[in-house]
């Protein structure tokens, strides 16, 4: 019998991008005369502990010390709070709720903004662990329960030699306390999580670096929203890209590297590639470049890429034969667009595709040789197998076919092998 599994995820900087007391601050001393000076050093504090430079006792005490807060200012932090949260959080909802029994908060904020935040993943009241506030009877923060073994240095390991859980456990954070499990043995694995902040004393510890939560459901081969962890495509910036196109597709969670030219050692692992203007990629390069799924132009690709090799190779094209400065974002996100949902609107070599997001279902991407018979062919695979399709869409240009489908079941690996190996198949992905 397999062992039960208990993921313990931290609040700050991990379930939200941002540290709720750095934010309560700034909301609480937005008025206040010396705030730049006080926010610095809250931040100050929140960072010391984190990398285990100061004890979490000392550095929580200071920082309440500082807030003058009280409950109207609560409120707004946590309506601003419910829009932080991490994004790979966010897309995973269904997660949480399949696993409601077995996700654990576990913090050294309070509960006083964390349980209306992580509640509306349906994470149960009884599994959130964290401080609680001290007020007055005016609703002024003027202390916390220091009896709480959160508020202690130590605290997490504390807690969970109290709570004696028996399985294999999980634990996902940012900072020092969150390794302390790990190094006092109570949990099997420590993954430090790095979609907000990177702490270099917690990766140098952490059993494995997960950019997302998706990398960690995906390393521990849990269900998830997107098939493929976006921090493990490779997108290659070559030339003198604008910094702002490249901001764009680093936000969307893919893995940059901006180099001067098309490197030979990444060749066979680019999934992504947006060129500066003036850039040109060899033909030979591009043939052996077999992940490579999109191609962003910062000008008119027109005589830089052979277009009609990356049509036959799968390989969708954006460019901007105008190059328009104030249109800089467009390029990186025609591509984000595309390997998010598919759509290859306004691409140069593929027929143009629109998708509406279906919720609750798989998108599968089959890119064909325009001949005969294809979708005769696809359709009778999912009949093989089952597979009820809730939506499909199919254009055509004189080159190629591109196919999306849409399914709402779960699947075996096997559907995916039956319909690689059809005829004419160029690329065959799962989206999500």
């Amino acid at each position: 019998m397999q062992e039960k599994a208990y993921y313990i995820i931290d609040f700050d900087s991990t379930f939200t991008q941002v540290e709720a007391l750095d934010e309560l601050a700034r909301i609480s001393l937005a008025n206040h005369p010396d705030r730049e000076a006080i926010y610095k050093k809250i931040e100050d504090y929140t960072n010391l502990a984190m990398e285990g430079k100061l004890s979490f006792s000392e550095s929580l005490a200071q920082r309440v010390k500082l807030l003058e807060a009280d409950e109207d200012h609560l409120k707004k932090l946590i309506k601003h709070l419910k829009k932080k949260v991490s994004k790979s959080f966010s897309r995973n909802a269904e997660f949480f709720k399949k696993h409601a029994d077995d996700v654990l908060i576990v913090s050294g904020g309070f509960k006083e903004f964390i349980t209306p935040v992580v509640s509306q993943y349906h994470i149960k009241k009884e599994n959130i662990y964290a401080n609680t506030f001290v007020t007055t009877g005016d609703g002024k923060i003027i202390d916390y329960d220091h009896a709480n073994p959160l508020s202690e240095e130590g605290g997490k390991v504390k807690l969970l030699q109290h709570l004696q859980l028996k399985g294999n456990l999980y634990g996902i954070g940012d900072g020092y306390s969150d390794f302390q499990l790990r190094e006092s043995g109570l949990i099997g694995k420590f993954f430090a999580f790095t979609e907000n902040i990177a702490r270099q004393t917690i990766l140098e510890r952490a059993d494995h670096i997960t950019p997302s939560f998706d990398e960690f459901l995906y390393v521990n081969n849990l269900p998830r929203a997107i098939s493929y962890p976006k921090n493990r495509i490779l997108c290659l910036v070559v030339g003198k890209a604008d910094e702002h196109a490249i901001t764009v597709l680093k936000k969307d969670g893919f893995s940059i590297r901006h180099k001067a030219t098309f490197e030979e050692k990444y060749v066979k692992d680019v999934g992504m590639l947006l060129l500066a203007g003036g850039e040109k990629i060899d033909k030979n390069v591009l043939k052996r470049a077999e992940k490579l799924k999109t191609i962003g132009y910062l000008g008119n690709a027109k005589g830089q890429i052979d277009l009609a090799l990356c049509t036959e190779m799968g390989i969708v094209v954006f460019d901007d034969p105008k190059g328009n400065p104030r249109n800089i974002d467009f390029i990186p996100k025609r591509m984000a667009d595309f390997m998010n949902s598919g759509t290859t609107y306004l691409s140069v070599n593929f027929p143009n595709l629109q998708l509406p997001k279906i919720e609750r279902s798989h998108r599968l991407i089959h890119i064909h040789r325009n001949v005969p018979g294809i979708m005769a062919r696809i359709n009778t695979i999912f009949a093989k197998h089952d597979i009820n399709i809730v939506g499909q869409f199919l254009m055509t240009n004189p080159t190629i076919g591109y196919a999306i489908t849409d399914i709402n079941t779960e699947y075996d690996k096997q559907l995916f092998k039956s319909l690689k190996k059809i005829e004419h198949t160029i690329k065959f992905r799962v989206l999500y």
